[in-house]
């Protein structure tokens, strides 16, 4: 095992630091996929499929950040003193030295930890309660090449949300203690996320409450209009567009900054800023299409017009409720 890490850490130690992290980081993410795949293929279950995807997440944000400590430690002969491994507590200071991360790489790491252990648990355990039975997949489990694209499109969700993230971890801690300690745009990038993932926590714990009351036969409402559920129709998918927004914000202030312009390899012209945001911004803007166009709001819209459209309450909630953003 010791000589196969070594191995792919030499075959992927590019001369630049950010594919140094980001073909690795996504390597993963495409491996543990296809790991999982295998299995829901053949026992045609979707029950780990999004539990699977919160762990790759997790997986791929830990990776980019031990990298460079693990190119470090296999690279030291084996009579050398390994370096030692990242002081946390040093993450927070301006001058975070060799052993330690820069805040911004920890914080970052944790929002996108916290946010896929918080979701994939939750997911797991409403399809755990609904018998491992997901109606998105009711056309797709069957067919063997359907399912299989369905993990790659994971795989590649995975890749393109994390790539800010990834692009922050890249960069040395000891390039990073350089910045100023903490911006104005590392201030709003923390305020959307904070905000972001509170709506979206909010609105699947009122939707997960209103369905338990339901099963009680403490009301008999067939749609959820209370609560933030009144304030927007996709109260939860406005949540994640929005804490993914702040990821990126957060990260988009380093990379286009002098110092992550140098250490990414880009030349630090207008071209080179334009393109450090346009990698930040794929994120958020990748989340929000799968949730306008593909998978989010327009399936559930779809499947509710088909069951209440024709009911007047319904009409007037859907007039009256904004779809995405919500309305105060």
């Amino acid at each position: 095992m010791s000589g196969l890490i070594s191995a792919l850490l030499h075959a992927t130690n590019y001369k630049n630091p950010f594919l140094r992290t980001l073909i690795p980081s996504i390597g993963l993410a495409f491996g543990l996929q296809a790991a999982t795949a295998l299995p829901s293929i053949i026992g045609q279950t979707e029950r780990y499929y999004d539990l699977s995807g919160s762990l790759t997440y997790i997986s791929c944000t830990a990776l980019s950040l031990y990298l460079p400590t693990l190119r470090a430690r296999y690279a030291a002969s084996l009579t050398a003193t390994q370096p030692a491994w990242p002081s946390l507590l040093a993450s927070f200071s301006s001058k975070a030295g060799v052993n330690a991360w820069n805040w911004r790489q920890v914080v970052l790491s944790a929002a996108v930890t916290f946010w896929a252990a918080r979701l994939g648990t939750f997911l797991f355990s409403r399809i755990t309660a609904e018998n491992g039975k997901d109606s998105r997949f009711d056309s797709i489990r069957v067919s063997p090449p359907k399912f299989f694209v369905a993990f790659v499109a994971q795989a590649t969700w995975v890749s393109l949300c994390l790539l800010p993230v990834l692009a922050v971890n890249s960069i040395p801690a000891t390039a990073l203690a350089a910045l100023p300690m903490v911006t104005l745009v590392d201030v709003l990038g923390l305020l959307l996320y904070v905000g972001g993932i509170t709506f979206e926590a909010t609105a699947d714990r009122q939707k997960s409450q209103w369905m338990k009351e339901k099963m009680e036969k403490k009301h008999s409402e067939d749609f959820l209009t209370r609560g933030l559920w009144s304030k927007s129709r996709h109260p939860n998918y406005f949540g994640e567009s929005t804490l993914w927004t702040g990821i990126a914000t957060t990260a988009a202030g380093v990379m286009m900054s002098n110092i992550g312009q140098a250490s990414m390899g880009f030349s630090g012209s207008a071209g080179g800023r334009i393109a450090a945001l346009a990698m930040a911004g794929v994120s958020p803007a990748f989340v929000s299409f799968l949730l306008l166009k593909v998978s989010g709001v327009p399936m559930s819209e779809t499947k509710y017009d088909k069951r209440y459209g024709d009911r007047k309450d319904y009409q007037k909630w859907k007039e009256e409720t904004p779809m995405f953003f919500p309305k105060f």
